[in-house]
């Protein structure tokens, strides 16, 4: 898929809105509109990478970058301490719905992973 119709490359823009949390160089840090634990938080990087498989087409940096960002944003929201969960999810199998590269923050509670 192309970056045209991602609903993730239309938040970086601008074109939709979001709970912005984190905007830094090559990585955005988002609220997920469909939480699934009280902080829920999505990190990406700006460009358009479809998925993990095309991890190799990151820009230099910027997976690093969203490791450090995910942990940022824990601290951030408080949950670094008591533990999060730092998911991505690769491919329709694994439950990507949004094919933009993205990983999923979650903590808050006890996280269950299915």
């Amino acid at each position: 898929m192309s970056d045209e119709g991602c609903v993730f490359c239309k938040i970086v823009k601008g074109e939709i809105e979001a709970e912005i949390l984190r905007d830094e160089d090559g990585v955005l840090a988002f609220r997920d509109i469909n939480g699934r634990a009280p902080v829920h938080v999505l990190v990406i990087p700006k460009e358009h990478i479809s998925s993990l498989a095309e991890v190799g087409n990151v820009p230099d940096g910027v997976a690093k970058r969203i490791f450090e960002v995910a942990q940022g944003v824990a601290e951030g929201e408080g949950i670094a301490e008591s533990g999060y969960a730092f998911r991505i999810n690769n491919g329709p199998d694994a439950g990507q719905e949004v094919f933009h590269l993205h990983a999923h923050v979650m903590g808050g509670e006890r996280v269950r992973m299915p």
